[in-house]
């Protein structure tokens, strides 16, 4: 995830000041189920959002499998981070401009290879964009699934594809979470299948502050939000807690932020790391 837009829920402002809660937790709940988000799969170590990405995050001890969805010329999901094919592979141009087979045919590890040579593999090289479809063949209806709608305004009829994806494969709802920067794109999800739980991206360019009633009315269809980490502060995490929310800031790779979030309250954390979080929750 990067940002795509600042977010806004409705009219409410973003600048509305933190009132402090004197919410503080104990031990035992500041531990408590910390979810450990592969973030694009274990993209610290593989190529981001490849099979063997997704696969290294589930040996890493990552809770979900995080994808981000595109959508081809011919209307196919894909995992892919950027609406544009040039940082991640060796094609060019904007997603929806190609086919899936065209896609198909492009290298998507090479790249990784040469910005991380320290961590090159040649493994890497020549590894394939996967389909939504073959995520789901490959970890199956039982496996934690948290998708991202990117873009969705780029691409009408995504949830809906999503949504027949899930379906078809028998995904269990009970593990799925999908995400978004966009308010509109989880009403619709909410509205197609009120079943799917739903989070709340939020993009921050200065320090954050949020109010109760932004908190309520992203309660009305949504289990939680997912606010960039370096933006936020202890009274933000209290708050949505207090508010009976879930909060999974990105992307946070360091070990002593990683501490520090979950000794604020947070439920989650997106990582490109899940075996340091994995250390961190285990205390190590």
């Amino acid at each position: 995830m990067k940002k795509g837009y600042k977010m806004t829920i409705g009219a409410l402002a973003l600048s509305l000041s933190v009132i402090g809660t004197g919410f503080t937790a104990d031990a035992s709940e500041k531990n408590k189920e910390i979810l450990n988000v592969a973030h694009r799969g274990a993209s610290g170590h593989a190529p981001e959002h490849t099979i063997t990405s997704y696969k290294m995050g589930e040996e890493m001890h990552g809770d979900y499998i995080e994808v981000d969805l595109q959508m081809t010329k011919d209307g196919q999901l894909i995992a892919m981070h950027d609406e544009t094919l040039d940082r991640t592979t060796n094609g060019n141009g904007q997603v929806k401009d190609h086919t899936l087979e065209e896609i198909k045919n492009l290298d998507a590890g090479s790249w990784f290879n040469e910005k991380y040579p320290e961590k090159a593999n040649p493994a890497y090289v020549g590894l394939k964009v996967p389909t939504l479809e073959e995520v789901f063949q490959k970890f199956g209806k039982n496996a934690n699934y948290y998708i991202e709608t990117k873009s969705p305004e780029v691409y009408p009829g995504m949830e809906e594809a999503l949504l027949e994806l899930v379906n078809k494969y028998g995904v269990d709802k009970d593990k799925l979470l999908v995400q978004s920067f966009s308010p509109a794109s989880l009403t619709k999800m909410n509205q197609i299948d009120p079943s799917v739980k739903l989070v709340q991206l939020m993009w921050y360019t200065s320090p954050a502050a949020i109010s109760d009633a932004e908190l309520q009315a992203v309660k009305k269809y949504a289990i939680g939000i997912g606010p960039n980490s370096s933006m936020i502060d202890q009274e933000y995490v209290q708050k949505a807690v207090k508010n009976g929310l879930e909060i999974h800031p990105y992307t946070v790779n360091e070990k002593e932020d990683m501490k520090e979030l979950i000794e604020w309250g947070v439920t989650g954390i997106f990582t490109n790391f899940p075996d340091r979080l994995h250390e961190v929750i285990k205390g190590n």
